[in-house]
């Protein structure tokens, strides 16, 4: 484009400069050239000082074992859920609710910008109320639907979006935390725990939001560190800091904290009820265990204590975001939820016109079929209970290849090197992830000699985990862990 006209000016300039001139016209055409020249520098330098980014972790290592030609090469880095033939799977329930919707003949016109009500509604439902009425759910703080709480919910692209939603919101209108001096203050904290996802600092970052870690896993006992944490909690924690907390399935230990242990927790924040806010971040409702009623437990319990009318009188202190991708199998179909449990309904009809407010130069609205998926199996009573059991067979599946992997290391590994404890936690662990406790330069020594591939954290998905590659993969992590080799 440059050359070209640089060719043009030269061509101009050649008509207009009589040949009777020629010293004019190399000076002419020296400052053609160097215009063109100079142009064309300053239009390559424009983003020259853009650095590269690094690669996504997770994406990289997809990338890295695609481009393996190895037969006996293992994935175990995706976080989908895979069939024991390696393959994604698209749950029955949902496979029979697009059919129906197919046929139906819907339009496809834009959501509102809050998202679909029926799904709004759907999701709360799901979160806090069982889905079978069954009278020993009470066990799991089930809320009836005529009792759900004040809140507003919006519709979100899954769960990260729900988090980043929520970020935005918390910068602008959570409770401000006191600086040194008195006349200024900043953005609430965001607590992490250690670990947690990859993601969670950078959306939290990226809102404006400064976070902390506090204590949640001993990688030396490999079990929730619940002193540690509580301790964090209550001296380390800036007043109003908002502590976010996996609901269920931990991302990415699979180390979930105990009834009791939820409870203990749940004590500290009614304690301090004026000060920490909860976001809970649910993604594995219903995969984690394979009880949604279960995995939404601790959430319930949070609500029920800490919403209008809860047992201690504190209101508007939870945060709720839920991702559909897991438990649903809609991973590209970003369906997700935010909600923020008030004091009362003008309350929750405020907070809904600010997440909107937020949300229309973000993204304008959320994506349509997704949730008209979620709907359709929430909404029939029969494909409910089908995706009750698709959720069912997902999680015994995960357990299944748990055990069978931690009785393959165990068998094979003699005693005195390795207890047998030192596997316990693959089948302690729950949902898809398992901390393995590997070395980074183990994983490393797993992809370059077995051509298994996983994060330098040391977490397996264990979806990427089948019958066929079993036996091969207890191999492999019997090799480099094991001092003699």
């Amino acid at each position: 484009m440059l050359g070209a006209n640089k060719e043009v000016m030269n061509v101009l300039l050649g008509k207009m400069i009589s040949p009777s001139l020629p010293r004019h016209r190399q000076r002419l055409h020296r400052w053609s050239t160097t215009l063109a020249t100079d142009a064309a520098n300053k239009i390559a330098s424009i983003w020259s000082h853009v650095p590269p980014a690094p690669e996504d972790a997770i994406l990289g290592l997809t990338l890295a074992y695609e481009a393996d030609s190895h037969p006996l090469k293992v994935n175990l880095g995706v976080g989908a859920y895979r069939d024991d033939d390696g393959a994604p799977v698209v749950l029955p329930s949902v496979r029979e609710a697009e059919r129906r919707l197919l046929q139906s003949r819907l339009g496809m016109e834009y959501l509102p910008v809050a998202g679909d009500a029926r799904f709004r509604y759907n999701a709360l439902r799901m979160a806090l109320c069982s889905l079978d009425d069954d009278s020993a759910r009470e066990a799991y703080g089930t809320f009836h639907e005529s009792q759900l709480p004040p809140a507003a919910t919006v519709q979100t692209l899954s769960g990260t979006g729900a988090l980043r939603l929520a970020a935005e919101f918390l910068r602008r209108f959570a409770p401000r935390t006191d600086s040194a001096a008195s006349t200024s203050t900043s953005p609430s904290v965001v607590c992490l725990p250690q670990p947690t996802w990859s993601n969670h600092p950078s959306v939290f970052r990226d809102a404006g939001l400064p976070t902390m870690s506090y204590r949640y896993y001993d990688g030396q006992r490999r079990t929730v560190d619940i002193d540690g944490m509580l301790h964090d909690l209550v001296y380390r924690a800036p007043p109003h800091s908002v502590v976010l907390l996996h609901a269920c399935a931990h991302n990415p230990t699979g180390t979930d904290l105990n009834r009791q242990q939820w409870q203990r927790v749940l004590e500290v924040f009614a304690e301090r009820r004026r000060d920490l806010l909860a976001l809970f971040d649910m993604a594995y409702q219903g995969f984690a265990t394979g009880d949604a009623d279960r995995d939404a437990a601790a959430v319930r319990s949070f609500v029920r204590a800490l919403s209008a009318g809860g047992e201690h009188g504190c209101a508007g202190r939870v945060l709720l975001a839920q991702s559909f991708s897991k438990n649903f199998g809609v991973y590209g179909h970003r369906v997700g939820a935010l909600t923020l449990f008030t004091e009362d309904d003008a309350a929750a009809a405020a907070v809904e016109s600010q997440l909107k407010l937020i949300a229309r130069p973000m993204y304008s609205n959320p994506p349509l079929h997704g949730a008209r998926l979620v709907n359709t199996v929430l909404e029939d009573a029969a494909l409910t209970q089908q995706w009750r059991q698709d959720v069912r067979q997902m999680a015994d599946r995960i357990r299944q290849m748990r055990a069978q992997l931690r009785q393959l290391l165990e068998a094979s590994l003699p005693t005195q090197n390795h207890h047998p404890s030192t596997w316990s936690p693959i089948t302690d662990q729950v949902g898809m992830f398992c901390y393995s406790g590997l070395q980074p330069e183990q994983v490393d020594r797993l992809r370059r000699e077995f051509h298994v591939y996983l994060t330098r954290d040391g977490r397996i998905s264990m979806a990427g985990v089948t019958r066929a590659n079993v036996a091969y993969l207890a191999h492999a992590l019997a090799t480099v862990t094991d001092p003699k080799t």
